[in-house]
């Protein structure tokens, strides 16, 4: 019997290994309980398998996050990849598409503030941007405010024209919290140049702060937030409508605010980094921008079904509560 306890007269498990021409994982192995063992395994392939469905983006280590959030249960991310690629599962990333932003000769710009800044607290900086949603019908627009730090989602805006209104409201809106930026951030776009958006953010004596032409990666959050969205929703979705958009978006927001984690955040949520409870929807715009033939939409309903929504998630039972 190879000895494992072992005194200095007694040779190391290695070389007993290599004398009886024994692998050193027979010594350690143990055997598990056959019942046991296939349990679990198959409560794994159904919970990854349901986690899954909700959210096709999910790689092994977000499943990995959410299997222990909302199941309860910890797993390796090497278990889970194994466990994944037997169910055929891997996390969704369609191509990325190409957007644009149009300056105002006309409008003034502001220097940018950030170059060297260290940003280490919530309200520190905010930032802004507008990035495309294609649908089957063309085009819609959405804008975001976006608390640097924390990358939460603080309001969001969508519209089918890229006049600076809608920008504004998602602005006011960010603002309604009575909580304020010490700096504010946006590239050199119209709608952020224009009087009406800088108006707002002057009357609250926050320093404004834009991006060199042509220079995207100094907006760099905002970027990595409109990657995220278009990754994780748009393109697996296809929205058909701005209404079905709108509220797809909706759904999304909640969930990148108040359940995915950050490896940057140390595995914290954006909303718990900032300081929000789980279910404020300060996200939710109150309607659709205006716009020809464009519906308004019922924020009060939106907001109780997304409760609904993700009370249920901690049952196991998530599905679709708003329908287009």
């Amino acid at each position: 019997m190879i000895e494992r306890n072992r005194c200095k007269a007694v040779p190391s498990v290695k070389r007993q290994c290599e004398l009886f021409s024994l692998a050193r994982s027979t010594v350690y192995y143990r055997p598990h309980r056959d019942g046991e063992s296939e349990a679990f395994e198959k409560l794994l392939l159904d919970e990854i398998d349901r986690l899954y469905t909700a959210h096709p983006t999910l790689g092994r280590y977000g499943m990995r996050d959410a299997l222990g959030e909302e199941c309860g249960i910890l797993a390796n991310p090497k278990r889970v990849r194994r466990l994944m690629r037997k169910l055929g599962l891997e996390a969704v990333y369609p191509r990325p598409r190409k957007q644009t932003s149009k300056a105002a000769k006309e409008h003034r710009k502001y220097p940018y503030l950030l170059r060297s800044v260290e940003i280490g607290r919530p309200d520190q900086v905010w930032c802004a941007d507008i990035t495309y949603i294609r649908m089957h019908a063309g085009f819609a627009y959405l804008v975001a405010v976006m608390d640097w730090y924390s990358r939460c989602v603080l309001a969001w805006e969508l519209s089918n024209t890229l006049d600076a209104s809608f920008c504004v409201e998602a602005l006011e809106r960010a603002l309604g919290s009575d909580r304020c930026p010490e700096i504010f951030n946006t590239d050199q776009g119209s709608q952020f140049t224009s009087e009406a958006f800088t108006d707002v953010l002057l009357g609250k004596d926050i320093a404004i702060s834009m991006d060199g032409a042509g220079r995207a990666f100094d907006n760099i959050m905002v970027e990595r937030l409109w990657r995220t969205v278009k990754y994780e929703d748009v393109y697996i979705y296809d929205y058909k409508t701005p209404l079905e958009a709108r509220r797809g978006l909706g759904r999304y927001f909640d969930y990148y605010n108040h359940r995915r984690r950050h490896r940057s955040l140390n595995r914290e949520t954006p909303a718990r980094t900032y300081g929000l409870t789980p279910f404020d929807t300060t996200t939710q715009p109150d309607r659709i921008s205006t716009g020809d033939g464009w519906s308004v939409a019922d924020t009060a309903v939106a907001g109780l079904a997304l409760r609904a929504r993700y009370a249920t998630a901690a049952t196991g039972q998530i599905q679709e509560t708003i329908t287009p």
